[in-house]
C-alpha cells in the first residue's frame, strides 16, 4: 500500500507540474501596439508594416498588431514611452540603430534599449548612396572631391543627427578631409522630395524605400553601403570598392519591449516572430529589398546591443563628437 500511495502521489504532482508549465504560457487576448519612431512612408514605418502584413498573412498572430507612431527625438520620444509602458505585455517597440546611437551622445535621453526588454534582432540592412538622375556627380569620389573645394554647398538629406545616413557622413568626412552638409527631415518622403526636388544634392536610402526610384532612373547609385555588393544594383560598388576604407556602419532593426515585461511574453514574441522570419513571405520580402536575415532571440539581442554601442563610441570619438555614455 505503501508503495501505491507513493506512485499515486507521483502521478498526482507530475499532472500538477504539467498544468504549472501550461499556465505558464502566454496568449494575448488584446491587440498589439507596435511603436515605430518614423511618420507614415519612412523606413521603419514601411518595414513594421511589411513585417505585420506577413504576420496576417501566413495568420501568426491570434490578435491583431497595428502601428502607433511616436514621432521625435530620432527614436526618444518612441523610446521614453516604451519605458513608460512597464510591464505591460501588448506593447513593443521597432527599434533601429538610431535607438542604440543617439542616446549615446545625448544627455537628455531618459530611456536607452538597455532600459528595455530585449526580444529579437530581425534584419541587418544594407543601403546606398544615391543623387538625382541628372547630378553632375557620378562616383562618390565626385561628391568627396566637390566637398573638399566648396566645404558645405554639398548637402546631403537624412533622418536624425545620428541615424545611420550621419553616422555613415561623419566616417566619410573623418576619413577624407572633406565637409558637406546634412538637413534633417522627420519622414523618407520628405527626404526623397528634397532630393528630386533638387533641394539636396545626395542622401543615403535603403532599398525598400527607393529601389524603384534608382531602377526606374529618377535617381542614380553611386555607392553601396554594404560588405557586398546587392544582386539588385551588380555594378554599383561598396565604399571600400570605391575607395574608401572606412568601417561598415550596420542598420539593425528588431524589437523590444518595455521593461520588466515577463518571461513568458517574452517568449511568447520570440516564438510568434522566428515563425514569422522562417515564413516564405518574410522570405520573399527580404530578398526583395535585399535584406539580411539576421534573426537574434533575446538574450542574444541584448548583447548585440552592447556590441554595436561600444562600435559607436569608437567611430562617434573617432570623428571628434563627444560621447556621454
Amino acid at each position: 500500500m505503501n508503495r501505491r500511495n507513493v506512485l499515486i502521489g507521483a502521478a498526482a504532482l507530475s499532472l500538477l507540474s504539467g498544468a504549472g508549465t501550461a499556465d505558464a504560457q502566454y496568449t494575448p487576448t488584446r491587440p498589439i501596439d507596435l511603436v515605430v519612431h518614423s511618420g507614415p512612408g519612412a523606413g521603419p514605418d514601411a518595414f513594421g508594416r511589411a513585417f505585420i502584413s506577413a504576420i496576417e498573412q501566413e495568420k501568426l498572430s491570434p490578435v491583431r498588431i497595428q502601428i502607433n507612431h511616436k514621432i521625435g527625438g530620432g527614436g526618444a520620444t518612441a523610446a521614453s514611452y516604451i519605458v513608460e509602458k512597464k510591464g505591460d505585455p501588448n506593447t513593443i517597440g521597432l527599434f533601429t540603430s538610431a535607438w542604440i546611437a543617439n542616446p549615446l551622445v545625448q544627455e537628455s535621453a531618459k530611456a536607452t534599449v538597455k532600459d528595455m526588454t530585449p526580444v529579437v534582432r530581425l534584419v541587418i540592412e544594407p543601403a546606398v548612396f544615391a543623387v538625382k538622375a541628372d547630378s553632375p556627380y557620378k562616383s562618390m569620389m565626385d561628391i568627396v572631391d566637390a566637398a573638399k573645394k566648396n566645404p558645405g554647398t554639398i548637402k546631403q538629406s537624412g533622418g536624425s543627427p545620428l541615424a545611420r545616413d550621419a553616422i555613415v557622413r561623419h566616417v566619410l568626412m573623418s576619413n577624407t578631409g572633406a565637409r558637406w552638409s546634412f538637413i534633417s527631415f522627420p519622414t523618407g518622403s520628405e527626404r526623397i522630395a528634397a532630393l528630386l526636388g533638387g533641394h539636396v544634392d545626395m542622401m543615403i536610402i535603403e532599398p525598400s524605400e527607393a529601389g524603384e526610384l534608382i531602377r526606374g532612373g529618377q535617381m542614380r547609385a553611386l555607392a553601396q553601403i554594404s560588405d557586398r555588393r546587392l544582386s539588385t544594383f551588380p555594378d554599383v560598388p561598396t565604399l571600400r570598392e570605391a575607395g574608401f576604407n572606412v568601417p561598415n556602419v550596420p542598420q539593425a532593426r528588431g524589437f523590444v519591449a518595455p521593461p520588466d515585461t515577463p518571461r513568458e511574453v517574452i517568449a511568447f514574441y520570440e516564438q510568434l516572430f522566428e515563425k514569422v522570419v522562417k515564413s516564405p513571405t518574410w522570405q520573399k520580402y527580404l530578398n526583395d529589398n535585399q535584406f539580411e536575415d539576421a534573426f537574434l532571440k533575446s538574450e542574444a539581442t541584448g548583447k548585440f546591443f552592447d556590441e554595436y554601442a561600444n562600435l559607436m563610441r569608437g567611430i562617434l570619438t573617432g570623428a571628434g563628437i563627444k560621447v556621454v555614455r
